[in-house]
């Protein structure tokens, strides 16, 4: 997969928003400032494919310190485009971004100058975000944010995203004017931010409270309090629920990682697992 269907844009009350993009088929993350004008929670907004298609969703969570925010796509619709998988980025690889605001707009693409940055954001929260330079000398990126940062370059990589466009650095130089330098926090700051991505929430969206949840089995003469047999009986289930299809690829990795950090966190507080 080459193409970029999986960036979208947002819509409210007929007044576009600003872009966005399909973190897995039910959940569309965005810039929190791209939401101006919409007020609370579970405000409808229209999620926008690249096909044209026309999908409602719901403002369910917003991060204010870190900028940013969650819409989940109603059940009524069927998301059938395919997700790229997440990713990280370091020092010296490339990048592009392909929403833009107007498709009279440039491509941004540039090199990432640092792809672990401890930065203040304007919401107030440290992030873990990229710091980016942009080929392209605009002077203002404005209406880029929302989107998604892609590793690599179109034409010669699978897609995957790194990072979600934020904020552009002031030229220090002068006051009036933006430096084609951008930071985006990092795909895993944005996905540490909203509890939907925790193992245990995910395990109730893909098994609703009509079919429970599978739990690991523990054997009368089994060790599963022990952490590698939990993490071995999680991943066992993950890999099983990816062969029957209830996982798409682009949750595994995530869901493989999180297991992982999930039963080790509660190995180390004394919890059952």
């Amino acid at each position: 997969m080459t193409n970029a269907d999986y960036w979208v844009e947002l819509f409210h009350s007929g007044q576009r928003l600003g872009g966005g993009f399909l973190l897995t088929r039910r959940y569309v993350m965005t810039a929190l400032h791209c939401l101006r004008g919409v007020t609370g929670l579970d405000e409808s907004v229209d999620v926008v494919l690249t096909d044209g298609s026309r999908l409602k969703g719901q403002v369910c969570r917003r991060d204010k310190d870190a900028d940013l925010a969650l819409i989940t796509i109603s059940a009524a619709y069927e998301v059938r485009l395919p997700i790229p998988r997440a990713g990280v980025a370091h020092g010296g690889d490339d990048w592009h971004a392909p929403y833009r605001p107007q498709k009279s707009e440039v491509h941004l693409r540039g090199r990432v100058d640092n792809g672990m940055a401890n930065y203040l954001c304007e919401g107030g929260a440290v992030i873990e975000a990229l710091q980016l330079t942009a080929h392209q000398l605009l002077g203002d990126y404005s209406g880029y944010s929302g989107g998604p940062v892609v590793k690599g370059v179109p034409e010669k990589h699978e897609p995957e995203i790194v990072g979600i466009l934020l904020e552009q650095a002031p030229d220090r130089a002068t006051a009036d004017r933006a430096a084609n330098v951008l930071f985006a926090a990092t795909i895993g700051e944005a996905v540490r931010r909203f509890d939907q991505f925790d193992v245990e929430h995910l395990l109730d969206v893909l098994h609703p409270a009509s079919s429970p949840s599978p739990q690991p089995e523990h054997g009368a003469g089994s060790n599963d309090d022990s952490s590698v047999g939990s993490v071995e009986s999680w991943l066992g289930r993950i890999q099983e629920w990816a062969q029957r299809g209830i996982l798409d690829p682009s949750q595994v990795a995530e869901l493989n990682f999180t297991a992982i950090k999930t039963v080790m966190e509660r190995e180390l507080r004394g919890d059952e697992t």
